[in-house]
């Protein structure tokens, strides 16, 4: 993690347990960097005191259960933390990842700091294939003029992101949710545009860790054959949401990054720059027309 985050993600050390399980938390949806691994002991002492306040139930027996099972613990628990924000799991949309955190802090930076000195300027942002909504609601926390439109085509998204607006007590003046596939039912431009799209390539389905396979949603996993399906589709229509001086912050997988490069040529976007994440991998790119 950067080491000027808002609010680092906590995350688990070993436990003197023999019995190991593997913590998974690919970089979004494909093969990605793996967190070290967690031994059950340790994650169903983070259960007991995250969940039930140390004080166990019969329901924490049954959540054991589910820890061994290989349920993701963040499901099991219910939430994750994302930049000081508590995103609820309830739905099950897609985990947040800490690589996603990393580069949302970067955006959440240039977004404040190009505020400085313009206290009364509103910033318009669309965050799009949202999922739990942990970008939009994260960046309207720590940066106050701030508006969000949210967008993901999943109905359980749609309500998970309403639940996390909620619990992190944002203003519904501040933010709008829509429905849409892409851009189908999306209007206006947008001074900044968040966008972490399905980019696994579905060839390569069996790089990805079973757990994640059997729990979490395949809609927001694969981007089509070769990965790239949703980040054609978004790249053929952004420019035309963007204002003029925007910037387009964009999540995918490092191995896709020449392929991305050629999309952004083709679609003749004018200025773009590719960034590293905290394990030195290609993870997102800027973009500005």
């Amino acid at each position: 993690m950067a080491s000027n985050k808002i609010s680092p993600v906590k995350s688990s050390q070993a436990g003197p347990s023999k019995t190991v399980f593997k913590e998974i938390h690919p970089v979004k949806y494909r093969k990605a960097a793996i967190l070290p691994r967690v031994k059950l002991f340790n994650r169903v002492k983070w259960l007991l005191k995250e969940k039930y306040h140390n004080k166990p139930t019969r329901q924490f027996a049954k959540d054991i259960q589910r820890l061994k099972n290989g349920e993701p613990r963040d499901y099991v628990i219910g939430f994750v933390e994302f930049l000081g924000c508590k995103i609820n799991l309830s739905k099950k949309p897609l985990i947040p990842r800490p690589e996603t955190e990393y580069w949302m802090q970067k955006a959440i930076d240039t977004v404040s700091l190009n505020l400085n000195g313009r206290p009364n300027f509103e910033v318009k942002i669309l965050d799009i294939f949202s999922g739990s909504g942990c970008s939009g609601v994260s960046v309207m926390l720590h940066v106050k003029n701030t508006k969000v439109v949210f967008v993901d085509k999943g109905k359980k998204c749609i309500d998970q992101i309403k639940i996390n607006c909620a619990l992190n007590k944002i203003n519904k003046k501040r933010y709008k949710i829509i429905t849409s596939d892409v851009f189908s039912n999306v209007t206006g431009k947008y001074d900044y545009i968040f966008a972490n799209p399905p980019y696994i390539a579905k060839t390569s389905q069996k790089k990805i860790q079973k757990s994640v396979l059997l729990y979490e949603p395949k809609m927001a996993l694969f981007g089509g054959e070769d990965g790239l399906f949703y980040i054609r589709k978004f790249l053929k229509k952004a420019c035309g949401h963007l204002v003029s001086g925007g910037k387009i912050y964009m999540e995918f997988d490092s191995i896709q990054k020449f392929a991305i490069e050629k999309l952004i040529n083709a679609y003749q976007y004018k200025n773009f720059t590719f960034y590293k994440d905290q394990y030195n991998k290609y993870r997102w790119v800027v973009i500005s027309n």
